[in-house]
């Protein structure tokens, strides 16, 4: 549990300062909204959704539910991590080459599908490790019965 509240703190600190971030590089290069959309903009929402959000939630499903007794759990928190830092880095990137003028590289486009896809594989092992841990909960049919008079 503490590993989920210590990476939702730090990404609440990184998604607050890549806020700041965005709104402090578009300003000194004179950058607004009539100049086009740019990644930046949704930096911080994607952290603080993904990282603050998501992971408070799941904090609250491992009190509840004790996720981390399943093995996917743990590639659950390592795999889904790995893809939030990937695909916000590149959308960092991404979105400071776009207040640059500058284009992105396709290398870029395949960095950031890869973060996606370790999104994708990480909520899926959240739903493994949930459903195990349901299943391993499911009470027997003597704890279902009303008791007897």
């Amino acid at each position: 549990m503490r590993k989920l509240f210590f990476a939702s703190s730090v990404y609440l600190v990184v998604g607050l300062a890549s806020g700041l971030y965005y709104r402090e590089f578009t300003k000194s290069h004179g950058f607004t909204a009539a100049d086009g959309f740019t990644q930046l903009s949704v930096v911080h929402t994607h952290l603080l959704t993904l990282g603050v959000v998501v992971l408070l939630i799941v904090l609250v499903l491992e009190k509840i539910f004790q996720l981390s007794r399943s093995k996917a759990f743990s590639w659950f928190f390592w795999i889904y991590n790995l893809g939030l830092v990937v695909t916000s880095t590149t959308m960092v990137v991404n979105g400071t080459l776009q207040v640059l003028g500058q284009e992105s590289s396709s290398a870029l486009a395949g960095i950031s599908g890869s973060g996606h896809i370790l999104l994708t594989t990480g909520f899926v092992l959240l739903f493994v490790a949930l459903g195990l841990r349901l299943r391993a909960e499911r009470p027997t049919a003597a704890e279902t019965l009303p008791p007897a008079r």
